[in-house]
């Protein structure tokens, strides 16, 4: 792995990781009143076109990492609509 990708997954992890406490926050009090819809289906699309970027520059780092995060506000999307 060359030192672009290392910084990649780096900047990956922190930007992924900064979604889990919300949705443990979210899970275990199953309430996400404070969480805009809004904010979570612009998050989402951006998610989702970072990763058809990273797929098109074929970027391992952009790719995993943005398919972590997609994933991860996918499940605050999913929490809030369950939980509103």
């Amino acid at each position: 792995m060359n030192s672009v990708e290392l910084v990649g997954f780096t900047a990956g992890v922190f930007v992924a990781s900064s979604l889990l406490p919300q949705v443990l926050k979210s899970w275990r009090s199953k309430s996400t009143r404070d969480i805009s819809i809004a904010w979570s289906a612009i998050n989402l699309i951006g998610q989702a076109l970072w990763l058809t970027y990273g797929t098109l520059i074929s970027s391992s780092s952009l790719i995993v990492m943005s398919g972590i995060t997609f994933l991860m506000t996918l499940s605050i999307v999913y929490l809030k609509l369950k939980f509103g």
